[in-house]
């Protein structure tokens, strides 16, 4: 078999396995962005009740 060959139905499988690793870092950094801003809306609750409390 030729090393041309051999690169060339390498080329479509490692083009595959980046577009399933893109969209799998992808879709962590969103989920790991959402839990980020959920915190962050907590926090400002917590703070905003506090302030109304305390007037």
């Amino acid at each position: 078999m030729n090393i041309g060959d051999m690169i060339f139905q390498l080329a479509p499988l490692l083009l595959l396995a980046v577009i399933i690793f893109a969209a799998v870092a992808g879709l962590r950094t969103l989920k790991k962005r959402k839990a980020q801003l959920e915190r962050i809306e907590k926090k400002l609750d917590t703070l905003s009740k506090e302030e109304k409390k305390n007037l």
